[in-house]
């Protein structure tokens, strides 16, 4: 791939539903930190391209910010599988040897039907590729933006799992000639 290309990944506003369900594609964006919203908007570049995950809640987020993203599956949140909408509390309450055996090793470790941390990233590593030269917006999960990190920076997925990335935040990261170089990290807007 010729020239640079400068990525400005921005986690989804927090999900509008319960608190530590695996939620899935269809769960809904909670819009209402607007000041948040508007302080990202004036900070993306102009004339960018724009990309999402098809979950509901990337596009929700996307156009709030003024974009018209084009839908990328590779970007899509790791796929949990069975797991997908039910609650963590509720899974370690049941006492499955699969929820406790999926923890001990959560970067190669797979729910049942589901994908590892290290098939997310062969995934997005697909995905990034197909972003060409130029700015280009990503409204992505935080997984998403782990996985790129762990691209950018060669890391071994088990330390990529260890990046807060919290909703609303932007991540730079630039595709170089010369390899990759990272901005900055789960930066808020003020």
């Amino acid at each position: 791939m010729e020239g640079e290309t400068f990525l400005w990944l921005i986690r989804h506003a927090a999900v509008d539903g319960v608190a530590g369900t695996i939620h899935a594609a269809d769960a809904a964006a909670d819009l209402g930190d607007r000041a948040q919203l508007e302080a990202l908007r004036r900070y993306l570049p102009q004339d960018a391209a724009s990309y999402a995950s098809p979950a509901r809640r990337t596009i929700e987020t996307a156009r709030a910010l003024g974009l018209e993203p084009e839908l990328m599956g590779e970007l899509s949140e790791q796929d949990f599988g069975d797991w997908t909408g039910q609650r963590h509390d509720d899974l370690a309450a049941m006492g499955s040897d699969a929820y406790a055996q999926f923890w001990s090793d959560p970067a190669r470790a797979r729910p049942p039907g589901g994908e590892s941390f290290e098939d997310q990233v062969a995934r997005v590593r697909l995905g990034l590729s197909r972003v060409g030269a130029g700015s280009a917006t990503l409204v992505v999960h935080s997984g998403t933006i782990r996985a790129a990190l762990c691209i950018a920076l060669d890391l071994t997925p088990e330390a990529a799992l260890r990046f807060v990335i919290d909703p609303l935040s932007l991540t730079r990261i630039d595709r170089l000639s010369t390899g990759w170089r990272v901005v900055s990290v789960n930066q808020r807007m003020a």
